[in-house]
């Protein structure tokens, strides 16, 4: 049985496969000793889902922190995602970079040249093998569904900037009616929200730190959270949010956060 750390039970996928709650990414982490010790920490502290990118340009360093972890492949789900400035979305660089086998979910990371371009070649990298998992990241609610009338295989993961303060609920239930998980990546705000004095208020009510309760809203909405950090301390301090709730007074305080007018869009402006 698969050690699912600190990530408790898990999501299962539309796939079949489960993704563990709570994970680790490594975006702006310099390839090398900060980001092996990051990927190391948290393998050790209990994380079972870690996060990387080929735009990151550290890969190599998250599958070198992956080998000398000690823990079993098969116990890590291993995400990367595909630059779709690139003319070919099949996975093998990847998998070379990694000195893997197969990543565990294979990510569209953003939809540069329109929604579908790239996604025969997702399907190649899952039909040979190379990504058991195929989703998408940035995707509002009509680039999800122009993909999905074309798509053989559908995404089963939405990877999106979502927290109490871009509480994008019309893309959060689009996705819950058309199976895709949604994944919540800066749920901290790149750690701008931890110092919102009514983030603070929150916390201190629950005796808990603001990145955990931010975190905590996460989970109560059955969302997967991806969190930054390369500060062990920091790693193993957010990775504690699996034993307390919060109240519904204090979720609905949290997303009357939000800035985004619960919208369907995944982000308010490109960046391509």
């Amino acid at each position: 049985m698969t050690d699912r750390g600190v990530a408790g039970d898990g999501r299962v996928l539309a796939d079949g496969n489960e993704l563990p709650l709570l994970g680790l990414g490594v975006w702006q982490v310099p390839n090398g000793p900060e980001t092996e010790n990051a990927v190391r920490w948290a393998l050790e502290l209990g994380y079972r889902l870690v996060d990387t990118a080929q735009a990151y340009g550290n890969e190599e360093s998250v599958g070198r922190a992956l080998r000398d972890s000690g823990v079993p492949r098969e116990e890590v789900f291993v995400t990367t995602k595909f630059y779709p400035a690139r003319e070919d979305a099949e996975a093998e660089r990847s998998l070379e970079r990694l000195g893997v086998d197969q990543v565990d979910l294979y990510i569209v990371h953003w939809p540069q040249g329109g929604p579908t371009w790239a996604w025969p070649g997702m399907e190649r990298a899952h039909e040979r093998g190379y990504a058991r998992s195929i989703g998408v990241s940035n995707y509002g609610v009509s680039e999800l569904d122009e993909l999905l009338s074309v798509a053989e295989i559908p995404p089963v993961v939405n990877q999106v900037q979502f927290s109490p303060f871009k509480y994008r609920r019309k893309l959060l239930e689009a996705c819950e009616e058309r199976n895709v998980t949604l994944e919540a990546y800066s749920p901290l705000g790149t750690g701008r929200h931890l110092s919102d004095e009514r983030v603070r208020q929150i916390a201190e009510r629950a005796g808990r730190t603001p990145a955990q309760v931010l975190l905590r809203w996460c989970l109560q909405r059955d969302l997967v959270a991806i969190m930054k950090s390369t500060h062990r301390d920091r790693l193993e301090e957010n990775a504690q949010i699996f034993d307390f709730t919060l109240s519904n007074e204090d979720m609905t305080a949290l997303e009357a956060l939000d800035e985004t007018g619960g919208t369907e869009r995944a982000l308010e402006r490109r960046w391509w």
